[in-house]
């Protein structure tokens, strides 16, 4: 009984990344407590019957029976009038910064691609870190009575919260899919000033949010791939002289050839292609000159759709015209 009267309320080896705990140890030991210890960077909340009586932000300690602090004095006209510790509660709650608390997206962000004109799939990570700017309103909004509140269970919170602000700003700003990479300060910088006010109504304030990294999902990547081909291939036709719908029909009919086996596909090629159509017949309006076919036909060469025996072959047929 004597060791009862003599107890000290206190948060005990608080965890790394803990937030919010409630005091729930050692039966009537909150109810006979004689002394109450906060430690610097530490504060607390006291409720009774469900409703917040005070919060206390100032560390140090207090004697339960003799001071005359307006918070301890609430503490002691309730206790003096229950019967059951369960009608009243302390809350400790972490007032330093909490920092480098990781995140990263479990749901993709999509968007639209302003320079290929479909929705893309952007993930990110990084770290934030965060202050309890308004204990009383983090307790009702956010911790909602838990005896035990982490970091976590905030980045899940925190989490809800930014993802849109980032979806709706990547939408303004027109970042091509290539640009993410060079952009995500400004990105983490809006997104951080969008939220303020909606996490300080909660009751904390963001610190600093940094994203570290980002990625795309698959079928971004295989639509990209795609688009890259497609480029390459018509700067391969320009390179070559055609037109890109005849640089498709070359390579077909290439591929063709091909699955035809080694022996006399060559030959096959040309003939199938129709070479002298695609690379232009001279008309009444354009009549290329034998230097022109030659660079087209050399162009054709270096494209890998020719090889050097049908290059030669063509190459003579062309010299003997003039």
């Amino acid at each position: 009984m004597l060791n009862q009267f003599r107890s000290i309320v206190q948060w005990d080896k608080p965890e790394q990344w803990e937030i919010f705990r409630q005091f729930t140890d050692r039966g009537d030991e909150l109810k006979n407590a004689s002394k109450l210890i906060l430690q610097p960077g530490q504060g607390c909340i006291f409720t009774y019957e469900g409703k917040i009586r005070s919060v206390f932000d100032h560390e140090g300690m207090y004697d339960l029976a003799t001071d005359n602090t307006p918070f301890i004095t609430t503490i002691k006209k309730v206790m003096n009038a229950f019967e059951s510790e369960h009608k009243v509660g302390l809350w400790f709650y972490r007032k330093a910064d909490i920092v480098n608390i990781r995140w990263g997206t479990r749901v993709a962000i999509t968007y639209s691609d302003p320079q290929y004109g479909f929705p893309v799939n952007l993930r990110g990570y990084g770290n934030f870190s965060i202050r309890i700017s308004q204990p009383a309103a983090f307790f009702t909004n956010v911790v909602a009575g838990k005896e035990h509140y982490y970091a976590d269970d905030l980045q899940e919170l925190f989490l809800s919260r930014i993802g849109q602000p980032i979806s709706n700003y990547l939408a303004n700003a027109k970042f091509s899919y290539a640009e993410i990479g060079s952009n995500i300060e400004n990105i983490a910088k809006e997104a951080r000033d969008r939220t303020q006010t909606v996490f300080e109504e909660l009751g904390f304030q963001i610190l600093d949010f940094r994203i570290e990294g980002t990625s795309f999902d698959d079928e971004t990547f295989r639509r990209i791939a795609g688009i890259s081909d497609t480029q390459a291939e018509m700067k391969a036709a320009q390179a070559a002289g055609l037109s890109y719908v005849d640089y498709q029909k070359m390579k077909a009919m290439r591929d063709a050839a091909g699955n035809q086996g080694a022996a006399g596909a060559g030959v096959g090629l040309l003939a199938g292609l129709n070479l002298g159509g695609m690379m232009g017949q001279p008309t009444a309006e354009s009549k290329p000159d034998i230097k022109s076919k030659l660079m087209t036909l050399k162009g054709l060469l270096d494209g890998g759709l020719i090889d050097e025996a049908e290059f030669k072959k063509k190459k003579a047929n062309l010299l003997n015209e003039m």
